[in-house]
């Protein structure tokens, strides 16, 4: 059992980091998609229903020079509200500090009564936050009698609120939430007790973005499946005409390098045999498909093809455990996202007869979404930086602080 599971939040304050960075309208600050919100209310709920209070503190975008209205926490408020309320099935007002520290923050989350919840401000209006300001963490740790992780998506920071604070809390009073506990779990089975055979599906445009998480994937995944725009750079290191399809020159070698140490190790490197095709980057452009190594001269590869779709499907049902990062195609757009659908639907089936899956990073996330398969997988994981620098087998400082 884990130590969130067991310990008892009666007459505590407890101060969760959440991640509650979501997208909103730059005019009315409606929020665009509320799952990371969703995500934490388990967390929340567990301690309001045990008696205990709760502190929220989280990050929103990117502000530079303190406290900027569009990025002020208080915009989804009333949203947040309404989620615990319907999760408590009775009203829980949130109340809402101007600020994350000082005579406010302190003040209202002392006279924080049992069952009551608290929003602070954006933690990033002070650069003290993305320092990993000590003096800093220490000002939020006194806001509460226990420390909660469960914002995922920002593990991979040493920031003052994910990596700083938990040194102020003596061991039993710092702890992940159920969110953390998950990822931390569907991550671990895939990465270090990954059933075989263990099919790993990576997109995206940039082979350079990906380099990391291939090579550790090459000592533990039996497929690895390429597609995106970065699956050109690696026909065009086999001698392939790309036409105008993405491609990463300096990264030629790199490709080179990975088809050779797969094949010393066993693994299957799946490229796509054919492209969907465009004669220009349009919703509106013209298609047509060709064999990914012999695209003509002025089109572009924008998604996978009908015999590479099919090639892919038939890999991904064989298997037993499923990572995918990473769209195969320019999805957003509706001629070009027959690919990653067709893959989505193939994970979704192998999920079906008892596969493990696990879908990380924002646009294969998008994607499950987008195409409505999201309780169809194993696991949707809230985190994409993160879950991208675990699989490149970096020790995350969020998790290294709670671990300790």
């Amino acid at each position: 059992m884990s130590l969130f599971s067991t310990h008892s939040f009666a007459n505590e304050k407890a101060l969760i980091r959440v991640d509650f960075n979501v997208p909103l309208d730059k005019q009315t600050y409606a929020i665009g998609d509320d799952n990371r919100m969703r995500a934490a209310i388990p967390t929340i709920t567990k301690i309001l229903k045990e008696g205990g209070s709760v502190i929220l503190m989280s990050h929103l975008g990117r502000p530079k020079d303190g406290p900027e209205t569009k990025s002020s926490l208080i915009h989804i408020v009333g949203h947040l509200q309404s989620l615990v309320s319907a999760a408590m099935n009775k009203e829980v007002i949130v109340q809402f500090a101007n600020d994350c520290i000082g005579e406010e923050a302190t003040q209202k989350s002392a006279n924080l009564k049992a069952g009551e919840v608290l929003l602070l401000e954006n933690l990033r209006f002070y650069k003290e936050e993305e320092k990993g300001d000590a003096a800093f963490a220490q000002k939020l740790s006194k806001l509460g009698d226990v420390y909660v992780n469960d914002a995922f998506g920002t593990a991979h920071r040493a920031h003052a609120s994910t990596a700083v604070i938990a040194q102020f809390f003596e061991k039993g009073k710092k702890m992940f939430g159920l969110l953390m506990e998950g990822e931390v779990k569907a991550a671990e089975l895939v990465l270090h007790k990954a059933e075989k055979p263990f099919t790993a599906i990576i997109g995206g445009a940039k082979v350079s973005d990906k380099i990391l998480i291939i090579e550790n994937l090459l000592n533990r995944a039996t497929d690895i499946i390429i597609g995106g725009g970065m699956a050109y750079t690696f026909m065009k290191a086999q001698g392939g005409h790309i036409g105008k399809s993405l491609c990463e020159e300096d990264r030629i070698d790199t490709a080179l390098e990975i088809l050779k140490k797969a094949a010393e190790k066993g693994v299957n490197i799946h490229l796509p045999s054919d492209s969907i095709v465009a004669d220009n980057f349009a919703a509106d452009a013209n298609t047509s498909t060709a064999p990914s190594n012999a695209i003509p001269d002025g089109w572009m590869g924008l998604d996978i093809g009908p015999n590479a779709c099919e090639q892919f499907a038939n890999a991904i049902k064989k298997s037993k455990t499923i990572l995918w990062n990473g769209p195969m195609g320019v999805f957003e757009m509706e001629k070009f996202q027959h690919g990653t659908k067709t893959i989505a639907i193939a994970v979704a089936e192998a999920t079906a007869n008892g596969a493990f899956s696990l879908v990380g990073g924002g646009d294969s996330v998008a994607a499950v979404n987008q195409f409505g398969f999201t309780d169809k997988v194993s696991y949707v994981s809230t985190g994409g930086g993160a879950m991208l620098e675990y699989f490149e087998g970096k020790v995350l400082p969020g998790i290294a602080a709670i671990s300790e």
